[in-house]
């Protein structure tokens, strides 16, 4: 590769470093898979330029990536470090953001001792909603606008922590009116262009995430989808991970959070590269958080994967193996930093009416008095059927996948990578227990699929990420997306 000559040792490590990452033959593990005949590509070769050639910015595919995810702090027992660590922060009022489970558990009593000692005042919202609506947002947001706190601390599951978010948006932005921010096509998309209050996340569930990512997810009533706002300033400050409180959730949040990292790491792995997602911003403030496959992202999205396929059997089944709790906690941050950067694709795009459409499914094991399908319930019921369609997209990626299952692929065809995937898939889920074998076991029939299509189209955010996909919004996406629902009725 010809290289602009500078100074001699600036050009050799910048020579070393584009062989790296052009190199076919990473000794990466996310490209590369040492011992076996099989070799996942690296979708990223030959997309660095040459130091002396100028960047065409009249090109419309994208040709940079931005790493960004929050601080974490992870160990047991560190929650009670979080009053010292507002206190550096020089905050004068914490309101601190919960919801009615999580304020009678340690974790919120270990909280509320570390802000005492420091002489902290904080207030606390305690009504936020399991899976939260466009409703119950503006009320804790209205709350929050009424306290004038000066920083946030959100105790709980992913609920939790992306009301928290949105809370700390709407009132930095006081006056913008609340779509503005929303994702398009459902809402504005606008940028958020400032800084907004410090925010600590203490994640009390294995699954969203959420502690690393800008992203805040709801539904919206009145559109029967699940929509939300993604931009990097809105991520946590510091996310504190704390693996002594996940130990307090039932199995079926085990197995539910779980599945949300499964399906966080496996779409965000197989997501189109970076490097195809258009359109390119014209400002970098415009770069979405979701920015397709990159090699940073592989290698926290693959590893995740990997723990998940271990660690979630054995959390699910004994609620007192400690190791696997915490390795699924770690899995879990793992995945919200790929996925946060990459982005996910049909799963999640898909699960969003499912979610919201929810024909009068309630999940066994959630505490809860409203019917529910909880969100990673509703990404891993379509994952075999997905997972199939993705599959020619790139098969080492998806033969990789696979691996990670268990799955001897030494002999099989890169074009059976979809089927073997979406088996494997559908095999550990069923091993797990107690998940519902597809959207008719939640209720949902095939005269449901039109309106299913019809809730998916709105997330174009994720869906430009998926492969194979048509997302112009026409006729053909409709029927790829209602060829997906139907495929995922039973598995």
């Amino acid at each position: 590769m010809a290289i602009t000559r500078i100074a001699p040792s600036r050009a050799t490590r910048a020579l070393n470093l584009l062989r790296t990452i052009n190199s076919t033959h990473s000794a990466c593990p996310c490209h590369s898979n040492p011992g076996h005949n099989h070799h996942i590509q690296n979708p990223y070769a030959g997309r660095v330029r040459s130091l002396a050639t100028p960047v065409d910015l009249s090109q419309q595919k994208e040709y940079a990536f931005e790493m960004a995810a929050s601080s974490i702090r992870f160990g047991p027992g560190c929650t009670k470090e979080v009053g010292m660590d507002f206190k550096h922060l020089g905050a004068k009022k914490v309101l601190v953001v919960t919801d009615s489970t999580v304020l009678k558990l340690d974790a919120m009593k270990q909280v509320a001792e570390g802000l005492e000692k420091q002489g902290i005042p904080y207030e606390v919202f305690s009504k936020t909603r399991v899976e939260p609506k466009d409703y119950s947002i503006k009320e804790a947001i209205e709350w929050a606008k009424s306290k004038q706190g000066d920083a946030f601390l959100a105790v709980g599951g992913g609920s939790v922590i992306d009301t928290a978010k949105l809370m700390n948006l709407y009132t930095t932005f006081p006056d913008a009116d609340f779509l503005d921010f929303v994702n398009a096509p459902l809402g504005k998309g606008k940028p958020v262009t400032s800084k907004l209050k410090p925010l600590i996340a203490v994640p009390t569930t294995a699954g969203t995430g959420s502690e690393t990512t800008g992203t805040a997810i709801f539904d919206l009533v009145e559109k029967k989808a699940k929509t939300g706002i993604a931009h990097r300033n809105m991520k946590p400050t510091l996310g504190i991970c704390d693996p002594i409180n996940t130990r307090t959730m039932p199995s079926a949040v085990h197995a539910s959070s779980g599945l949300d990292v499964l399906c966080h790491s496996l779409e965000s792995w197989t997501a189109i590269p970076f490097h195809e997602r258009t359109p390119r911003p014209q400002d970098p403030i415009e770069r979405p958080a979701y920015q397709g496959a990159n090699p940073i992202s592989d290698i926290f999205s693959l590893q995740a994967l990997r723990d998940t396929v271990k660690y979630l059997p054995r959390a699910v089944k004994d609620p007192d193996d400690f190791e696997a709790q915490s390795k699924m906690l770690l899995a879990a941050t793992l995945a919200g930093v790929g996925f946060g950067n990459a982005g996910v694709h049909l799963c999640h795009g898909m699960s969003y009416p499912i979610s919201s459409q929810n024909p009068g499914y309630k999940h066994a094991g959630y505490d809860v008095q409203q019917d529910i399908i909880p969100h990673g319930v509703s990404v891993a019921v379509t994952a075999p059927a997905v997972f199939k369609y993705t599959g020619a997209s790139n098969p080492d990626r998806h033969l990789a996948a696979a691996e990670a299952f268990g799955v001897d692929i030494s002999n099989v065809k890169r074009e059976s990578a979809g089927e073997v995937l979406g088996e494997a898939l559908a095999k550990f889920l069923v091993e797990l227990g107690d998940q519902p074998r597809g959207l008719k076991a939640l209720g949902f029939k095939p005269s449901h699929v039109d309106m299913l299509v019809e809730g998916t189209i709105p997330q174009a955010r994720v869906l430009k990420l998926a492969p194979n996909l048509d997302t112009s919004g026409g006729q053909e996406e409709r029927e790829q997306l209602a060829g997906l629902f139907e495929d995922a009725m039973e598995y």
